[in-house]
């Protein structure tokens, strides 16, 4: 299964229409309640969700006050009974109100709520609706950078920063980091740089991929230009294929002397001159099937010919 689907609904979800009455169910990480909550409250990040993707960092973002995070209330949540998942943000009473779930190779997202755009339409100051609904629908995408579990390896010069993302409150286990040439090892430690967030440093490495591992995940980095060998001899000549040119028959032109016209000519026959480059016609193709339909059945075909026939046999009578 790989479904993507993102829940985001008031009373209805509760109602005898709701969406746990079909056969979604199956893949619903919680269900409603009858009840419903009519009443301001503020959404807050879980402590899972401080550390999870979609919802971390957003708090931070928009700054704390004396009651909690510097955005606007909602006015209606839905009470539900958590099943699975992960409960990334909360409501009244420290309700569920974001669940965020895998189901087979799909994901599925539901808000207890509707009224998230109150924030969009600044209702008490407003807050990061727009920020939140791009991070789930990336997260439903299977954006990579929105991995609850994903290790990232980043090239500064010759350092190479190793950043770790989990939703283990314990430290991850050792990086390890095999050189280009599979031989040198190195063990590297983290450091934590955030909730769910853990940092390591690579000093002095040398050129070409790097590979990191800690069993589970795994990343790769490009120490180094992205192509050495092209750096070599990065003038432009002509020595490296006049031999190849010479032995096929071709020759070695420069744009800077007038570009070439462009002919196409029997094999074995010359393929170039002073002003003309040719390519062979080797007639090397092969047909793999071939499919006819037509464009109508046989009785219809033979139908709409009696009718003209009958229509030129009245024209031709009168």
């Amino acid at each position: 299964m790989a479904a993507r689907v993102l829940v985001a609904s008031g009373p209805a979800f509760a109602g005898a229409q709701s969406l746990s009455q079909t056969p979604l169910d199956d893949i619903l990480p919680a269900r409603p309640s009858l009840r419903v909550y009519e009443e301001p409250f503020l959404p807050r990040v879980s402590e899972i969700g401080q550390r999870h993707p979609v919802t971390a960092g957003l708090e931070q973002a928009a700054g704390f006050g004396p009651e909690g995070p510097l955005w606007g209330r909602w006015l209606r949540q839905i009470e539900i009974d958590p099943r699975s998942g992960h409960t990334v943000m909360e409501g009244v009473e420290d309700m569920p109100l974001l669940l965020l779930d895998r189901v087979g190779e799909g994901r599925v997202a539901l808000l207890a709520s509707d009224h998230a755009w109150l924030w969009t339409r600044g209702y008490e100051g407003g807050g990061p609706q727009a920020d939140l609904l791009r991070r789930l629908a990336h997260w439903l995408m299977r954006e990579p950078e929105l991995e609850e579990e994903a290790v990232f390896a980043h090239v500064e010069g010759r350092r190479v920063l190793v950043e770790r993302r989990t939703l283990a409150v314990e430290p991850p286990g050792p990086m390890v980091a095999t050189a280009p040439d599979g031989e040198d090892t190195r063990q590297l430690s983290y450091e934590q740089v955030g909730p769910g967030r853990w940092q390591a440093l690579l000093e002095g490495a040398g050129e070409g991929l790097w590979r990191f591992s800690d069993g589970s995940l795994s990343a790769v980095a490009a120490v180094g230009p992205p192509s050495p060998a092209e750096y070599v001899a990065p003038l432009a000549t002509g020595e490296v294929l006049e031999p190849l040119a010479e032995a096929t028959g071709g020759r070695v032109a420069w744009i800077a002397d007038g570009v070439p016209e462009m002919r196409m000519v029997s094999e074995g026959r010359r393929a170039h001159s002073r002003r003309w480059l040719a390519f062979h016609s080797r007639d090397a193709y092969r047909v793999t099937g071939v499919r006819l339909t037509p464009l109508m059945p046989a009785w219809l075909a033979v139908l709409a010919i009696g009718l003209m026939l009958l229509v030129a046999w009245r024209r031709e009578g009168r």
